[in-house]
Order: C-alpha cells, then sequence, then structure tokens
C-alpha cells in the first residue's frame, strides 16, 4: 500500500521499531557541533537534525511495519524515589538542547509517529512493556537506545540498536552479540551490571570487580541470585569487597530491572507505521532549514505516493491539446487576464535557452508547449503574448525565465507578478523559495520532484518523458496561477505591496540586463596575477618549513596543532572536539599575541591560497565574450541585500594590495570609453542619523565635516582638528558597532581596550548622542512587541526569537533588530538609485550600462563622449533615493563618491 513504509504481508511477520527518545536525541546532540546546525535566526538544531537523521536512516534500512518513540518526563521516577542518587550525577541540561526535544516530537507528529511517556516511569520501561508484548505476539521488535540496560530484552526476536558513533553507526545487539560481548546472556546482563555498576545511572559496582569477574561469577554460581547467596564462598579481595557491598548489589539489580508490564495507551498492534502529514512535514523542516534531509525523506517514499499527488493536482487541471495555429485562439479568449507561466530551460546568463513553456489560467484551463517543436503560428501568438505589456503575467522566477526566453529570441513584458520575490518579502529568512515548497506550504498541494524553478544557478530543467512534461508544466503554471492569488493577498495584508510592484519586480529588468552585460576581463593579467599567487603560496610554505626545520601539511589541522602547541609550546586556542582549533581567527589572535615567524607565514600562505582560488574561479567564470556574467541574487539576504553568486563579484578583495590586483583584471570593454563607480559615503550612518533623529548626528553630516572626527570632538571633548588618528579610529568602530549591536565587552576585544574603558567609551557616546541610544532601545522593544522590525520602505524581518526564554537565541534575534532596518533601509536605497539611474540612461538616450552593484556600489561602463552626463546623472540619481523615504525626504543628505578609470581597481576612490 502506498500510505505505508513497509507494508504488512502474510509472508513478512510485522517490524516493531521502538525508540529511546531522550538516549538518542542527547547522543545526537553531542555528535553534532552545535555551532554548525541552527537556524538563520540562532535556534540551535543539532539534536533535530541528527535524531530525524538517524529516523530516516532507521526507516529506509530497516523497513519497519510499527514505529512508536519513548521520552522519558523528568528525573523523577520509581527509582529516584527508592534511590534519591539515582542518575544524580548528570550534568545540568546544556542551554542548547532545552526545546530541542519539543521540536523532535513536532517533527514526529507530522510522521503520525506515536510518542509515549509514562508519570513515574522512564523511556526504558515503555519500550520494554512494548517490546515484550510484541515478542509474544510474533512481531520482529528492534529497539534503538543507547541505555545498555535495554540489552536484557534482547531475545533471538528482539534486537537492540546500540549507538557506537554519535547516532549514525549502530551496533546489532542480538543474544550472540550480548554474550560474545559480556560473556552472559542478555537474561543475566542486568545481573552482571548489578556486580559492575553504571556510572551513567550513578550506580556503583564493586570496586575491584570488572565485567569479566562478573560474567565468571554469574556461570559459576547460575545467576545473581545464587552469587549473593554464596557471597562466603568467594575467595579473596573480591570476595570481601562482594560481601561488603551485597546490600548496594541487590540495590543496582532491583533499580536496573526495566518494568514490561507498564498500563499503556497503546499497544503494539496500535503503532502501525502511517502516511505522514506531508504539508505539515514539509513546513516543519523547511522552519529548521533542513532542505536536504527534507528531500532524503520524501526520497524513501513510494513512488506510486508520489506520482499520486502530482496526478491529483493534474487531474484538475484542463489540459488543452491544441492543433497547430490554434494558440493565439486560446490567448485571445483570456485576453487581459492575469495568466500563470511556466519556463523549463537553462536561465544562465551566458549560455541561455528555454524549450517548454505552459500557461495556466484561473479557471483551471492550460496548455503545454514545445518550443522545439512549435508550429510558425504559434511560434508568433507566443512570441506577441510574451512581448504583451498588457498581457498581465505571473511567474515563480522572472529574472531566470527572462534568460532563458532571450536565447530563444523571446522577450518576456508584462510580468505583474513574481511568486519567489512576494514569498520572499514574506519570508525574507528562508534559506529557499522553490516553487514545489511554496505550494506545499500555501496550496497545500505537491508538485512532484523537482519543480523546474529556479535553484539560483539558473537551472529550470527538469528530467520528464513525452506528454508527462508537458502535464507537470502545466501543474507548475497553474501553481503558479493559484499562489499568486494566496500570496498577493498576504503581501497586501502585510503592507509590502509598493516594495513588490515598485521595487522589486522592476529590479528584475534592470538585473537581468546587468547580468547579459556581464563585465570585462583582462584574462591575461589574470593569468599572470594566478601563476604570481601560485608562487607565493610555494614561498611562504618553504619559509613555514624553514622555521620549524621540516616539511608538514599546512592544511591539515591535526599536523598544525602539533606543530603549534607541541612543537613550538603555543599558548592553547579554543578546545574543540579534535584538539584546539587552528582556524583563521583563532590563528590571526594567536599571531598578535606571539608574533612568532612561523604563524606569520602560515597566514601568508593561507591568504595566497584564498587569492588564488579567487582567480581560478573567475578565470573558470570568463565567457567566450571576454566577459564575466555574474547573477544576482535577490532572495538570499534577510535584509534585503543582493548577492551575487557564479562567480561572487560582491566579495573581491578591495582593503588589501593583493586583492586589489585583482580589481585591475576587470576592465572596460571593447567600444566604451572607461569605468565610473559611484558609491555612498557612510550610508550607514546616514540612516542611523535619520532613524534616531538624533540631532547631533544629524548635525554632524550637515556640518560637512568629517563624520567620525566631528563626533569624536563631542566625545572627548577636544576640536575636531585635534581628534587623534586613534581616537577617531575608536569612534568609527563604536559607530558601525552599535549598528549591529555591538557590546562593551565587543567593542574591548575590537579595540583591544580594557572592557572598563570601552564601557566608559560608550557611556560618553550615549551623553552626547542620546538620540542614538533610544532609537537602539526602542528599535528592540518594538520588535519585540510587533515581531519584526522595518526598513524606510516598509522593508520587513521578522524576529519571533525575541520573545525566545533561551537566551542565546534571543540575544542573536536582538542584534538582527538593530542591524537589519539600517543595512535594509541601505539596500533599498540603492535599488531605489539603480532604477533611477537605469531609468535616466534611457531617458537621455545614452549608450553607457549598469554592470555590477556591490551593495553601496554602482560600477558603469561609460560610452565615448557621455562620461560627464554619467557622472552627473549617478550623483543626481543615487542622492535622490534619500527622496523615496515616505514622509519626505532623508533628515541628512546622501553624500556620492564618484571615481573614474579604465578598470574597475583605477576607478576606485
Amino acid at each position: 500500500m502506498a500510505d505505508r513504509l513497509a507494508p504488512v504481508s502474510d509472508a513478512q511477520p510485522a517490524r516493531l521499531l521502538l525508540i529511546d527518545g531522550h538516549s538518542m536525541a542527547y547522543r545526537a546532540f553531542f555528535a553534532l557541533p552545535v555551532d554548525k546546525f541552527a537556524t538563520s535566526s540562532g535556534q540551535p538544531t543539532n539534536a533535530v537534525f541528527g535524531f530525524v537523521s538517524m529516523l530516516a536512516n532507521l526507516l529506509r534500512d530497516e523497513a519497519p511495519t510499527h514505529v512508536a518513540v519513548a521520552f522519558d518526563l523528568g528525573r523523577t521516577t520509581f527509582r529516584t524515589e527508592e534511590y534519591e542518587a539515582y542518575k544524580g550525577n548528570r550534568d545540568a541540561t546544556p542551554a542548547p538542547f532545552k526545546g530541542q526535544v519539543d521540536v523532535i516530537r513536532r517533527v514526529l507528529e507530522t510522521m503520525h509517529i506515536p510518542v509515549l511517556t509514562k508519570e513515574r516511569f522512564e523511556a526504558d520501561d515503555i519500550l520494554a512493556t512494548l517490546s515484550t508484548r510484541a515478542d509474544a505476539q510474533g512481531m520482529q521488535v528492534l529497539i534503538c537506545s543507547g541505555d545498555r540496560d535495554s540489552f536484557q530484552l534482547v531475545t533471538e526476536d528482539v534486537t537492540v540498536l546500540y549507538p557506537v558513533k554519535g547516532v549514525s553507526e549502530l551496533a546489532r545487539m542480538t543474544p550472540a552479540a550480548v554474550e560474545a560481548k559480556y560473556g552472559v546472556g542478555p537474561a543475566r546482563y542486568p545481573d552482571l551490571a548489578a556486580l559492575v555498576g553504571e556510572s551513567s545511572d550513578n550506580l556503583p559496582g564493586i570496586p575491584g570487580v570488572g565485567p569479566k569477574t562478573a560474567a565468571k561469577w554469574i556461570v559459576q554460581f547460575d545467576g545473581l541470585e545464587n552469587v549473593l547467596a554464596s557471597a562466603d564462598q568467594v575467595p579473596g579481595k573480591a570476595g570481601e569487597s562482594l560481601r561488603d557491598n551485597l546490600e548496594q548489589v541487590a540495590l543496582n539489580r532491583r533499580l536496573n530491572a526495566l518494568i514490561t508490564d507498564l498500563e499503556l495507551p497503546l499497544g503494539p498492534e496500535d503503532l502501525e507505521a502511517r502516511a505522514w502529514d506531508r504539508p505539515a512535514l514539509h513546513a516543519i523542516l523547511d522552519e529548521l532549514e533542513f532542505r536536504t534531509l527534507r528531500d532524503r525523506l520524501f526520497a524513501m517514499l513510494d513512488d506510486e505516493e508520489q506520482a499520486a499527488s502530482v496526478d491529483a493536482a493534474a487531474a484538475k487541471l484542463d489540459v488543452a491539446q491544441l492543433g497547430d495555429g490554434e494558440l493565439g485562439e486560446w490567448l485571445a479568449q483570456r485576453a487581459g487576464r492575469l495568466l500563470g507561466l511556466d519556463v523549463r530551460g537553462s536561465g544562465a546568463p551566458a549560455a541561455p535557452d528555454a524549450w517548454g513553456i505552459a500557461i495556466a489560467d484561473d479557471e483551471g484551463q492550460a496548455v503545454a508547449l514545445d518550443l522545439q517543436q512549435i508550429a510558425p503560428a504559434d511560434d508568433a501568438s507566443l512570441a506577441a503574448w510574451l512581448a504583451d505589456a498588457d498581457a498581465p503575467k505571473s511567474i515563480h522566477g522572472a529574472k531566470v525565465a527572462w534568460h532563458a526566453l532571450a536565447g530563444r529570441g523571446l522577450a518576456l513584458v508584462g510580468v505583474v507578478f513574481d511568486t519567489e520575490l512576494a514569498a520572499y518579502l514574506c519570508q525574507p529568512d528562508r534559506r529557499a523559495y522553490d516553487l514545489a515548497d511554496l505550494a506545499i506550504g500555501y496550496l497545500r498541494r505537491e508538485l512532484g520532484g523537482d519543480d523546474g524553478s529556479s535553484d539560483g544557478q539558473g537551472a529550470l530543467d527538469l528530467e520528464l518523458d513525452g506528454s508527462d512534461e508537458g502535464r507537470r508544466a502545466a501543474v507548475r503554471a497553474a501553481a503558479v496561477r493559484d499562489l499568486t492569488d494566496v500570496l498577493d493577498g498576504e503581501v497586501g495584508d502585510r503592507g509590502l505591496s509598493h516594495l513588490l510592484t515598485d521595487l522589486e519586480l522592476p529590479l528584475q529588468d534592470v538585473l537581468g540586463r546587468m547580468e547579459r552585460t556581464g563585465i570585462a576581463i583582462d584574462a591575461d593579467y589574470l593569468s599572470s596575477l594566478e601563476r604570481s599567487f601560485d608562487a607565493t603560496v610555494r614561498e611562504a610554505a618553504a619559509e613555514a618549513y624553514a622555521v620549524i626545520g621540516r616539511e608538514v601539511n599546512l592544511g591539515s589541522p591535526k599536523q598544525l596543532q602539533e606543530v603549534l602547541f607541541d612543537q613550538l609550546g603555543m599558548p592553547k586556542t579554543k578546545k574543540i572536539k579534535t584538539g584546539y582549533t587552528t582556524d583563521a581567527a583563532a590563528l590571526t589572535d594567536l599571531f598578535g599575541r606571539t608574533q612568532h615567524p612561523f604563524l606569520e607565514h602560515l597566514l601568508a600562505h593561507r591568504d595566497a591560497i584564498r587569492l588564488r582560488q579567487t582567480v581560478e574561479g573567475l578565470l573558470r567564470s570568463v565567457a567566450p565574450d571576454g566577459r564575466i556574467h555574474t547573477t544576482f541574487q535577490q532572495t538570499i539576504a534577510a535584509t534585503g541585500r543582493l548577492s551575487s553568486a557564479d562567480p561572487n563579484l560582491q566579495n573581491i578583495p578591495i582593503r588589501t594590495e593583493a586583492g586589489r590586483q585583482i580589481r585591475r583584471a576587470f576592465v572596460v570593454g571593447d567600444g566604451y570609453e572607461t569605468l565610473v563607480t559611484a558609491d555612498y559615503s557612510q550610508i550607514e550612518m546616514r540612516i542611523m542619523a535619520h532613524l534616531s533623529g538624533d540631532e547631533g548626528l544629524i548635525e554632524a553630516f550637515r556640518s560637512g565635516e568629517d563624520l567620525h572626527s566631528y563626533v569624536g570632538s563631542r566625545v572627548f571633548g577636544v576640536p575636531t582638528t585635534e581628534v587623534s588618528a586613534a581616537q577617531r579610529s575608536k569612534i568609527k568602530a563604536m559607530s558601525y558597532g552599535l549598528a549591529y549591536g555591538l557590546s562593551a565587552y565587543g567593542l574591548s576585544q575590537q579595540l583591544s581596550i580594557a572592557p572598563a574603558e570601552a564601557s566608559a567609551l560608550m557611556a560618553d557616546y550615549f551623553e552626547r548622542f542620546g538620540g542614538v541610544r533610544d532609537y537602539l532601545t526602542s528599535v528592540v522593544d518594538e520588535a519585540r512587541t510587533t515581531g519584526y522590525t522595518a526598513t524606510i520602505l516598509g522593508r520587513r524581518r521578522y524576529l519571533p526569537d525575541l520573545t525566545s526564554d533561551n537566551r542565546q537565541r534571543r540575544e542573536v534575534a536582538e542584534r538582527m533588530a538593530l542591524n537589519a532596518p539600517i543595512q535594509g533601509s541601505a539596500a533599498d536605497l540603492i535599488k531605489v538609485a539603480m532604477l533611477g539611474v537605469d531609468a535616466e540612461l534611457t531617458k537621455q538616450g545614452l549608450a553607457s550600462r549598469l554592470l555590477l552593484q556591490v551593495h553601496d556600489e554602482l560600477v558603469v561602463e561609460v560610452a565615448t563622449g557621455e562620461r560627464d552626463a554619467v557622472e552627473a546623472l549617478l550623483r543626481t540619481q543615487m542622492a535622490a533615493a534619500g527622496d523615496a523615504v515616505p514622509g519626505g525626504p532623508l533628515n541628512v543628505p546622501l553624500d556620492v563618491s564618484v571615481g573614474v578609470g579604465a578598470s574597475w581597481h583605477e576607478a576606485g576612490h
């Protein structure tokens, strides 16, 4: 049956999988680094990920027909009532673990896996009761637990899956395995445990008696009861220890005996695996940002079940079978109506192509077309409809589709809604906005497999056969159309319609043309740079080897630990699972403290490798036209910032001479005169002044003096001309740090000053600029009340963790609340500026063109004779972006710096 993971048959007995929830969750927590498993809002998820990953493996590999998970309710049980010290040696629950069990239970609920608990009893007792009953009913039983007490339950039909490495490697403890390991069978394992004790339960054993001696006694006297009765016959010191600890041994045996006859609301027969609540499971895994794990889970389901969901969606559609030349009439019947559009093809800017398209209306009617076999009349009708600005269209990832269609010679105009952008505005902290995921979450509809939408790499392809491909494309187009209605309502309810309609949608067109244009590259220079950095890598390595007198693998943390802490005896860095960290931050700090030449050469080696890798990536990205065509992504950064990929041109180094050399490779293209760069000066601090309304900070910008010297003069009480370089540096670090939630301790670390001095510096700052202090306090308080922060254009970032009981998550959310309005407002303004610059270039009939946006900077390729006009319109349009603020212009002017040169580096300023 399609709704079971493993159907029961007459030929195969039922198989019950029982999991000790707390035991396995705790092991998962310590097996996976908490700092590597967290949501973008800071919620730790390592225990959840490890547990669900283990569960997925068990469901796949063991194919259980019945499943249940048991959890402990607390530390108070009948065992602690008898022996107060039972498990009393366990440390307090780590803060990052708290709350993760509740999340695991939510996941299990969506999978319809029963969760069982019992007051005054442990999870082991629940598992013992269920396994005993299931064994008696002829079921095969698998118990997944990290508690060795469960070994007493092992029989020919009951196997314990015991973790030997985290939760990824499980040993199968059968009767033979238990006896081979401990010298006694499963039924007598608790006898042995009573004699040797169990440290994890805080049950002391007999001093000097190990498993081998205990097993020998149990075999010799035929069980623990006889061992205790014959204690006076046991010779030597071991015998004395036994006789001295008879009461403890007897207590141990009473406590480690699992209860097998509890009254439970469910029996083994009630635990049959059920179909998952797929939409709910999708939703929670998406919330946890477990995309890969989610895909693993859903890939386990029967193809029949997956196909049924897709077929159900397709069955509601009437996919027209049009004859040659009939497309025009089909479109004419829907003139003026908003239609959903799905494009299949390659949306890579340098090599675009489209080979399939589907269109759907809001009444369950759709058409799917193969662009490689389309009739000429239909091709003309399609081209006219796609280029018609009065034919409204909704699409998922319009920019990628725009590229793909352009590769086929088709224009895409009249896009009035983009479901990817709309979902991003409503849920900016999601990691992905695939059409399939949105259909699950908003429409409770599965599209099946790869939804064919943009994955950020420009791919829209779907490997399908024959008519199925067109039918599934129609399902996607219909999903886009239906999602449009739902998301349009949500965007409107949240007050975000203007951002979608007036900013993000028109920006797609600008970005698409920038991507298609690309930026020219001096490939020969770049190749020489690669050789230079490679030589630096080898030279730095040789110099590092010379210092220590031998060659080592400079990329091996283990070998570096041996060199740094054993051979050279340097101060230890942060302790990690594999020893002491050798990451870049730790080694930079270590070099700052020791100035050791080995570290100097090691850091130089790492820097050179990074630069060489950057250059290698750029060389691989040069297209046949001699230009690099990056992809600008609108839905990656939660603050609204654009990001760049394939390659990332926003992280080309600029602060080091070696990094600046790379920018020299980006040059003006043939037929153009020069490059011009323009960027905002201190945009984030200007936004801080506007949002805070602090008169002192506003006056600082209006005065035209150097901002940090002006602020420093007020804080330190000296004329601006007497603010020292060190004082200016401190003020600059603090001013920008405040926008990122920098604490006094963080400031002290950044400036290498005492925490007390940093606190005093901040206090003096706030005394002179009280509006900033009030704003920083109010923005967090307001966000805690509303649940979100907003930019000056109304872009929201939702921060539910502001009210979390977890201090770490709450503090992360507070820093986000401080930063999001400022960084997000800067992102909004540069987008407004881009639209203004692009429109003005067109209005003035200029051939110059936008090439890049790097956060606060724009790069323009200037046609011959247009330099002065371009410089003027850049200054005007970028400054005018401040007028887009609702309620009037910014309280401070936007200052724009402009540079000109034959390369990106030369045009810097």
